[in-house]
């Protein structure tokens, strides 16, 4: 992002966004799987790519902000990104995750809860995992926020500032923390690249191995 970015304009757009979730949330709790609970996870899935393109759009129609996914790729890029996958698996779920969980018993059995359902339907589920939220966070939160505060505040500023907007965004205290560890790792890559489409491959990944070491194991076991 070219243009600079305040810290209060930031936060108003994050806000809204988290307005958005809870909007998708709700229709997801209360009225999909109420009134059509045999393809809840489908209109779900709908409903949060519709949103999605909608935010995007109001974004870019209000700050003239341009998403360039491709800009800045490059081979090397995509190969430390396949390495921060993996290094955010190793870090996170396997050392720092079992740690938080043991600190916070209640969030852990609502994650494992939040898992269960996803479960349920895992193609619908690796969807909205592994493609709708890493393309949309990595958007928000690098290519916009950690862009465009870079350019008003600095780098170090601006990844601090982004990697915590971007824990608050996870309801589960566990996510929280580890996704305020991911935010930095994710933004520093995206500082190094310069690539959106570094950061998304990264994030994507990560989930992409969580996935399957975590989800599917659960939906066989149904």
């Amino acid at each position: 992002m070219d243009k600079g970015l305040s810290v209060g304009q930031g936060a108003l757009w994050v806000l809204a966004w988290f307005g958005v979730m809870l909007f998708y949330t709700f229709l997801d709790v209360a009225v999909w799987r109420k009134i059509a609970p045999g393809c809840a996870k489908l209109l779900n899935v709908i409903s949060i790519a519709l949103c999605m393109g909608g935010f995007l759009s109001l974004l870019r129609s209000k700050l003239h902000f341009q998403i360039d996914i491709v800009k800045g790729t490059s081979v090397q890029g995509i190969l430390l990104a396949i390495g921060c996958a993996v290094a955010l698996y190793l870090l996170l779920d396997k050392f720092l995750d079992p740690v938080f969980e043991g600190m916070l018993p209640g969030s852990e059995k609502r994650y494992q809860q939040t898992l269960q359902h996803l479960s349920k339907a895992p193609v619908l589920s690796f969807v909205q995992v592994c493609i709708l939220a890493p393309v949309m966070e990595e958007i928000l939160m690098r290519g916009f926020l950690l862009g465009g505060l870079s350019v008003s505040y600095g780098k170090v500023t601006a990844l601090c500032v982004s990697s915590a907007f971007f824990a608050l965004l996870h309801f589960n205290m566990v996510q929280t923390l580890s996704a305020l560890i991911c935010g930095i790792i994710l933004g520093l890559l995206y500082i190094r690249t310069d690539s959106l489409m570094c950061c998304i491959a990264a994030h994507a990944g990560y989930n992409l191995i969580s996935y399957f070491t975590m989800i599917l194991p659960l939906f066989k076991r149904t």
